[in-house]
């Protein structure tokens, strides 16, 4: 089946992880900002991690480059549109885009300016291309719990202008989610949806605590469900999305091999999951080659990425008519 041409619908995917290596070029031309190469094939080695990556760890490492040059509104606002560009070329119809506000503050740039910035440049790539997009707002578990309601406070005003979410991403350690409930809950308060990154690195016990405690309606990753009934069981019932990255989960090591990976083995079993890109660059990835690799390993048919894309829309945190178009894009 050629997934290039078919519809696609992509829920989780970093906007620092996903930067073409000539736009970080040529901003550090720009600014002066001094790189390892300035030579595009050399500095692509730099931003992608390899398949062998000893963790997931060793894989946050290569967003230190993107980082240097998004510390300005007009550079975010390039970042996200040329994101939404690549991703429209492929067919991609529905995209929700995540990022961390706060790391984007080095150079003096307020939460509002860098919020502002990113949805500018969805809004342009939304009236370029046929795609549709809303933005989601991480919190760093690195960070403190007071710093997540710094986001939470600050991105309110733009919910149903842009942002949907509420996420907490980076290392993940056991236990993480007691020390954000507090923020989260007030997230909810404000009308923000919560997708929380969970049972990526070896903890079943964070994806249970992320819905218990945290409210979670998806689910980053989710990998390790597989190894707890309690948690498989709590996602199934609950009709818990899983947003799902295969590429991204060989290279942290949630599995060790693609035909190691769940997803098939969850789809099958009634599991709600949806297919997505995690991080373009650090990944080396589209959502047409994580497709086929999934169809590489597991020979899904076209119903069943029917019922994938369908999943996705339903799992999306859109408006009732966005989720009614992209579903016509499939008849």
């Amino acid at each position: 089946m050629n997934f290039l041409t078919l519809p696609k619908i992509e829920l989780h995917c970093h906007l620092d992880g996903s930067l073409r290596a000539e736009t970080i070029i040529d901003i550090a031309n720009k600014e002066g900002i001094e790189l390892p190469s300035y030579d595009k094939d050399e500095l692509q080695q730099e931003l992608v991690a390899p398949l062998e990556c000893e963790s997931l760890d060793e894989y946050l490492k290569r967003f230190f480059l993107p980082n240097m040059v998004m510390q300005s509104k007009e550079n975010l606002r390039r970042i996200t549109f040329e994101l939404f560009e690549d991703a429209a070329r492929e067919n991609v119809k529905y995209m929700e885009v995540r990022f961390a506000p706060l790391l984007h503050t080095v150079k003096g740039l307020d939460v509002k300016e860098i919020i502002q910035g990113v949805i500018e440049g969805m809004r342009e790539a939304e009236s370029c291309y046929e795609i549709k997009g809303n933005i989601i707002l991480s919190c760093m578990r690195t960070m403190s719990p007071e710093s997540a309601f710094e986001v939470v406070e600050k991105g309110k005003q733009f919910l149903g202008k842009g942002v949907v979410a509420i996420d907490l991403c980076a290392s993940e350690e056991e236990g993480f989610c007691e020390r954000f409930v507090e923020p989260i809950a007030l997230a909810r308060e404000c009308g923000y949806r919560v997708t929380i990154h969970a049972g990526e690195t070896g903890s079943a016990q964070n994806v249970i605590d992320a819905v218990k405690l945290l409210g979670a309606e998806r689910v980053g990753h989710g990998v390790f469900i597989k190894d707890s009934a309690e948690a498989y069981k709590l996602v199934k019932d609950h009709n818990i999305f899983l947003e799902m990255c295969p590429t991204s989960n060989v290279q942290t090591k949630a599995v060790h091999h693609y035909s190691d990976h769940p997803i098939y083995k969850f789809h099958e079993d009634g599991i709600k999951v949806t297919i997505n890109t995690d991080n373009r660059t650090v990944s080396n990835t589209t959502m047409a080659k994580e497709i086929d690799v999934v169809d590489e390993e597991f020979s899904i048919s076209k119903q069943d990425y029917q019922k994938i894309y369908v999943n996705s829309v339903e799992a999306s945190f859109a408006d009732q008519e966005t989720k009614e178009w992209c579903l016509a894009q499939y008849e």
